[in-house]
């Protein structure tokens, strides 16, 4: 029986946001995570990877709360969570509109949209190079256009905890970049990052870490060491 998840304790020096002690998680006989101990400390920008089917969803979805574990204790901070999940479909079928999908991520909502929140709004699509787009249904827009909306959705309650999972995958190289320049900005103010990828050449910048699952933690250390290790890592 799972240990149920609880908020954390003061174990170190550095301020913890999540906390994993002993952590599996089974499907069935799918053995998806296995014996996992690790600590993210508030501020940590932590690149997530591993091949296809190493576990990397379900190990963001126990840090966003929206799974429970098998076996072992979680313990969460109370930061205020940012999460864009791998892939967010809107029904095509649906009539709800950038503005209303960007608001339904607004920690406080009212039935209508305040004049102070359709402001703030606004300024998150301005930034993200999209404020034509305020009105449109969701299903009008293209891939790499709803990508962004999801971004803003992620972002917009100002978390201190962010999780985003393969946010670039949709996204045109053109607009990768200025992307990575507004994680790093979020980075800098102190909040801690999650940022599950498929591709480390190109990263935000060298203070990052990176956590390598493949159902086991295979590695974990800083971008430089990974790159030196790789080969190995990948046996």
């Amino acid at each position: 029986m799972p240990t149920s998840s609880r908020k954390m304790s003061q174990t170190s020096n550095k301020p913890l946001a999540v906390k994993l002690t002993d952590v599996s998680v089974n499907f069935g006989d799918v053995i998806a995570l296995k014996n996992i101990n690790f600590s993210i400390n508030k501020g940590m920008l932590l690149y997530v990877i591993g091949p296809n089917g190493s576990g990397k969803t379900t190990f963001i979805r126990l840090l966003a709360k929206l799974l429970e574990q098998t076996h072992g204790t979680i313990e969460h901070s109370d930061d205020r969570l940012g999460y864009l999940p791998q892939k967010l479909n809107i029904n095509p079928n649906f009539p709800i509109t950038v503005e209303e999908v960007i608001y339904s991520g607004l920690a406080k909502q009212s039935l209508l949209i305040s004049k102070g929140d359709r402001e703030l709004i606004k300024s998150w699509l301005k930034r993200m190079q999209i404020p034509h787009l305020l009105k449109k249904p969701m299903a009008h827009l293209s891939g790499g256009q709803q990508q962004r909306v999801y971004i803003i959705r992620a972002l917009i309650s100002n978390p201190d905890f962010i999780i985003l999972d393969e946010p670039t995958s949709a996204l045109d190289p053109s607009f990768r970049s200025f992307f990575n320049d507004i994680i790093t900005a979020l980075h800098h103010e102190g909040k801690t990052i999650i940022f599950v990828t498929h591709e480390l050449h190109g990263a935000l910048c060298d203070c990052a870490s990176v956590l390598y699952i493949d159902q086991e933690i295979r590695f974990f250390g800083g971008l430089q060491e990974y790159f030196e290790k790789e080969k190995n890592i990948h046996v």
